[in-house]
C-alpha cells in the first residue's frame, strides 16, 4: 500500500467541503452513484464518517467509532449540516496531522485496525464520496492528487485480495488501463465511472 503517513488530508477535506457548499437544497433528494443514497443521505454519511475518523485518529473510541457502516439506515442529515460538515471535515484533517494518529491500533466502523490503515480508509472515503457528490450534483471534481493516488493504491490492494472478493463496494467495474486515474479508482470501488443522474421522466 502507498505510504500515507505523510499525507495531509486537509486539501481533500476542503475539496469535499466546497462540493457540499455547492449543493442547493433543491438537489437534496437527487439520486447518487450509491444506489441506497440520495444526496441528503450522502451528506449525512460524510458528516458521520468525518466524526468517526476524527475520533479514530485521536484513539477516542466509543459510539462514533463502534458503529458498523451497514448496521443501520443511512445517517440522517443534521439540520445544521452546512455549518457542521465543513467543521468536522476540518477537524478530521487536523486530527490526522498528529503523527501519533498513524501509530498503534484504533477502531473505525466497529473494526480494530492499525492507525495507518484507518487513515487510508478515511482518504479513500473522501476521494470516492467526493466523486459521488460531484457527479450527483453536476459539479466539476478534481481530487487532491496525493489523496487520489493513496485511494487508488488502497483500492487496488483490496481488489487483488482474494479473501475480499473484489471491489469494496461491489464487483470491480473494468476500466481501460490508460483511463484517468480517478476513473480507475472509481472502477475499483465497484462504481461505473460513466454514471450520470437519470434523466427525469
Amino acid at each position: 500500500m502507498t505510504d500515507t503517513t505523510t499525507l495531509d488530508l486537509g486539501p481533500q477535506a476542503r475539496i469535499v467541503a466546497r462540493l457540499a457548499e455547492g449543493v442547493p437544497d433543491a438537489r437534496l433528494a437527487d439520486p447518487t452513484p450509491c444506489p441506497a443514497y440520495e444526496v441528503r443521505d450522502l451528506l449525512g454519511h460524510l458528516t458521520h464518517l468525518a466524526v468517526a475518523f476524527r475520533d479514530a485518529a485521536g484513539k477516542d473510541l466509543g459510539p462514533t467509532t463502534d458503529t458498523a457502516p451497514d448496521s443501520a439506515a443511512p445517517h440522517p442529515l443534521p439540520a445544521g449540516w452546512r455549518e457542521e460538515l465543513p467543521r468536522v471535515l476540518g477537524e478530521l484533517a487536523e486530527a490526522w496531522n498528529d503523527p501519533a494518529a498513524w501509530t498503534g491500533m484504533t477502531r473505525a466502523g466497529g473494526i480494530d485496525l492499525p492507525g495507518d490503515i484507518a487513515a487510508a480508509v478515511a482518504v479513500d472515503e473522501l476521494v470516492l464520496h467526493g466523486w459521488d457528490l460531484a457527479r450527483a450534483t453536476g459539479q466539476e471534481y478534481a481530487p487532491d492528487r496525493a489523496a487520489l493516488e493513496a485511494s487508488y493504491a488502497f483500492l487496488l490492494e483490496a481488489a487483488e485480495d482474494e479473501d475480499r472478493g473484489g471491489g469494496i463496494f461491489g464487483p470491480v467495474v473494468p476500466v481501460p488501463d490508460d483511463a484517468p486515474l480517478l476513473d480507475r479508482a472509481v472502477g475499483l470501488s465497484g462504481r461505473d465511472p460513466g454514471w450520470t443522474p437519470p434523466t427525469p421522466a
